[in-house]
């Protein structure tokens, strides 16, 4: 089952334009909140764009130069916002750099906003090319915009072939 979730999960490039039902979007950033984290620190905030002239400024704020011109019949996004990360007083004590995963961490909470995404039948894209700017002018946001996941129903009947190296060639078993 797992494996066929993955094999499920795409880099959507075609989406439909129907709307998505927000409860949906929501039950993404459920399973996003249920990822693990450092100390469980948590440093994620996800702010949902379902549709309307904000869907219209998100998708300016993602398509700098004509870039991800995809997106144009995207309904919804979330953009992922890295937030300080409260590390356990012990740990804290011992590290300078208290968002030394943090990282890591949103990238962990957004496979399990993707995973579900496909899980319920939606297609997502993970876009790291946003003008922070123009997200902070529009929406007023301050905190550190790390990503923007474009969500919504493929107009692809069936997801693409996965190409990916061979595995011997990321695993190294060292006994």
């Amino acid at each position: 089952m797992f494996n066929e979730l993955i094999l499920k999960r795409e880099s959507c490039r075609n989406y439909n334009g129907e709307p998505v039902n927000t409860d949906l979007l929501i039950k993404c950033v459920d399973a996003a909140r249920l990822s693990p984290s450092a100390c469980n620190s948590q440093p994620w905030k996800y702010y949902i764009i379902n549709g309307g002239e904000n869907a219209e400024k998100i998708r300016d704020c993602i398509q700098p130069n004509g870039a991800n011109k995809f997106v144009q019949n995207c309904p919804a996004f979330a953009i992922v916002t890295e937030q300080p990360a409260t590390l356990k007083p012990a740990i804290a004590e011992r590290i300078k750099d208290k968002q030394r995963w943090a990282q890591n961490d949103v990238g962990l909470s957004v496979a399990h906003y993707c995973l579900q995404a496909a899980d319920l039948g939606l297609g997502t894209c993970i876009i790291g090319m946003v003008e922070e700017e123009k997200v902070r002018e529009y929406f007023g946001i301050e905190d550190k915009i790390r990503l923007v996941i474009a969500t919504g129903y493929s107009a692809d009947e069936k997801p693409r072939n996965k190409v990916r190296k061979a595995l011997e060639d990321v695993c190294v078993v060292i006994e």
